[in-house]
Formats: C-alpha cells, structure tokens, sequence
C-alpha cells in the first residue's frame, strides 16, 4: 500500500473474555456448606456410630448425629417421587435444579433446615398397605460400597415403623435411581384421627451409612389432613390450551 492510498482498515480489539462459568460439584456445595455449618459444632465421635446403634433407638434423635463434612463420597439428592403401590397416585414429586454457582447464605442462616423436610399428606395415606418411593442421587469421585439407608417413623415419640434398605455398589460419578418399597404399619382409627389431630407430630429419622460408616442425618416430619382439603391445596392441572398459552 503507498503512503498515498486513501484507504484504510480498522480493527477492533476485545479485552479477553472470561472462560464459562462451570456449575459447581455437590462435593464442592457440600463443602462450602459443612465450612459454615459445622463450624463451632460439636457432634461428639460420630464416626463410631453405627448402624446397629441407630437400629435400637426408641425416639426421635434429639440432634442430628452427624457434621455435613460426613458425606466424604459426594452422595446428593436429585429428585425424589412417593406414590400409592395400589393405585400408583403420586403423592410427592420434587426434582432439584442444578446450581450455577456456590450457595450464599445470610449471616445467622439455620443449616439444619438444608437436612429437614415437611410433609403434608392426605388423611387417605394412613390406609394405604405399600407407598413406593424413588430417589435419584448422584455420587462424587469415590466409588460407594453398601449404601445402606435406615428410616424410624415415630408418632409422639413412639416407634411406628423401622426401615432397612441397602443398595451395594454405585460406580463413581455416575447418577443412580433407587427405587423401594414401604409396607405400611396397619393403624387403628384412633391412630389414624390422632396423627390427623397432631400435624407434625409423626416424625422420622433418616440415616445413611457407607460401609457402614454414617454419611447422613436427615429429618422428616409428617401432617395429615382431609383428604378434600389436601386436594383443595394442589395446584390444579392445566387444560392443553392453558399450557399452549404459556408457550
């Protein structure tokens, strides 16, 4: 090109831009999580916990019995489904979304509330014979051998029901289903009015083991009401030119 030539080129340049956010690891939330939530706790020596000793209790525990830092195998829920064996209702049906970056908390935030769960059942559930469940988890870098999960249902601190269940092998990095099924306790009528009186007074413990080692604590509590007004409560099913509408 001569010094004559009118014409010219331009170029605009572009400060680099920042690599794609990558969505954090349930090894990663959980250890951002256990950095503040088991700070300053003392659960005493949890890892000698073993599944015999939470097979003999006779109440809710008082605590829960392990940190959050327990869960060393990166086990996470992903979805959970509760339905009728006999007339395949679903009852309970939740998945989780994925998380984009790490979890912030407020200062003073209840960590406990993360491993608890409230239930709200209608009164028709304390008939049924067998409710099926099925959960979805992942699992971290490590592969988990004997995944065992024991359940103590209690109403007013009295044993209703204990639950065994174990899933042997789950390869690592991988997404599993599990599903198992519950035979119900047969309840009288008062029972079943009771626990209808009492909102959340039917408690249980949820306790997984690795190799017999405990990994997890989880809290459930339990309200039965009419089954009119449960039905009242659910959001109600959209007609396919309500859901075009929404596209």
């Amino acid at each position: 090109m001569s010094n004559n030539d009118s014409s010219s080129a331009s170029q605009t340049s572009k400060p680099p831009q920042p690599p794609p956010a990558t969505a954090p690891t349930a090894a990663e939330v959980n250890a951002a999580i256990s950095s503040l939530a088991d700070k300053g706790r003392d659960y005493g020596d949890w890892r000698r916990i073993a599944p015999a000793e939470v097979l003999r209790m006779k109440a809710p525990a008082e605590r829960f019995l392990c940190p959050f830092a327990a869960n060393e195998w990166g086990v996470d829920f992903v979805a959970f489904r509760i339905r009728d064996m006999d007339s395949q209702e679903v009852l309970f049906d939740v998945e989780k979304q994925p998380l984009k970056a790490l979890p912030q908390f407020p200062s003073g935030f209840n960590f406990d509330v993360l491993r608890q769960i409230a239930y709200n059942f209608p009164k028709r559930f304390l008939r049924f014979k067998t409710v099926g469940t099925t959960l979805k988890f992942t699992v971290g870098d490590k592969p988990v051998s004997r995944f065992r999960m024991i359940e103590r249902h209690y109403f007013e601190g009295r044993l209703l029901q204990s639950y065994d269940f174990e899933m042997p092998f789950c390869i690592p990095n991988t997404t599993n289903e599990w599903e198992v099924i519950y035979d119900l306790p047969e309840l009288s009528e008062d029972d079943i009015q009771a626990m209808v009186d009492k909102p959340f007074a039917t408690q249980s413990d949820s306790f997984y083991f690795v190799e017999d080692q405990l990994i997890m604590h989880n809290k459930a509590s339990y309200a039965y009401v009419d089954d009119k007004k449960h039905a009242a409560a659910q959001p109600k099913a959209k007609t396919k030119a309500e859901s075009k509408a929404d596209d």
